[in-house]
């Protein structure tokens, strides 16, 4: 009957296999405590837990996760780093702390559900961290579109001073502006100049006139008299 706090550990190194971004199992033999609390330090900025584990238990919580490629790799003083975040900087921080320190081995780990070895931790670590790859691809998008934004600054530009320039050749051909304003000549009425419907050159047309009218269709007397005058010889 297996004891509840060893029952424990296999349900928690489990859970954290299950629940990581990535998981790489190390070697530390040879480590000192100290060395191993500077290890765990370096591992805190890349959302890294580092724990040491019974390699039974830890055997056990693999198989139960149904992890049992990683069976090979739980032999000897086994540590696990379980990552929660970029599985390229913990890897790059293993990596530099194993250089200064040659008693840490790295043996292999996971990356999500795919089963690493050493070569692939290691190829990892070569890697640049996703902030500074999204910084890269977000830049090859900004320079052609910066490129194309100056392509049509320039087209635009170019198209105005060749607009400008014809203008100024018909100008000088002897052709007026087209924002210039005809001068007023004196053939040309004034558009403001006020009009009558019976305007003074219809007043002036002696047929509209009506005493002009009524002197024309009189007859004229025999003797001279003009029409209307009274009769000299009717009164006598």
């Amino acid at each position: 009957m297996p004891r509840p706090e060893k029952v424990a550990v296999v349900e928690e190194v489990r859970d954290k296999l299950r629940a990581a971004d990535a998981a790489v199992l190390t070697e530390y033999r040879g480590l000192t405590v100290g060395e191993l609390a500077a290890l765990r330090g370096s591992l805190r900025p890349a959302s890294t837990e580092y724990k040491v584990f019974k390699n039974t238990l830890a055997r056990r919580a693999a198989e139960a996760a149904g992890l049992t490629d990683l069976l090979p790799m739980l032999e000897g003083p086994v540590a696990i780093a379980f990552v929660h975040g970029d599985a390229v900087v913990a890897a790059k921080a293993l990596r530099d702390f194993g250089r200064s320190n040659p008693a840490l081995v790295v043996k292999g780990g996971l990356l999500g559900p795919r089963v690493l070895t050493s070569t692939d931790v290691a190829s990892l670590a070569d890697i640049e961290p996703r902030d500074v790859l999204l910084g890269r691809l977000a830049g090859g998008f900004q320079a052609p579109l910066a490129k194309a934004a100056g392509l049509f600054q320039a087209f635009t530009r170019n198209l105005a001073y060749g607009v400008r320039a014809y203008i100024d050749q018909r100008v000088d051909a002897g052709e007026p502006a087209a924002d210039a304003a005809p001068s007023p000549t004196a053939d040309t009425p004034a558009a403001d100049a006020p009009t009558d419907d019976a305007g003074p050159a219809e007043a002036a047309d002696p047929a509209l006139d009506p005493a002009t009218a009524a002197s024309d269709d009189a007859p004229d007397a025999p003797d001279g008299t003009p029409p209307g005058a009274p009769d000299d010889q009717g009164e006598q």
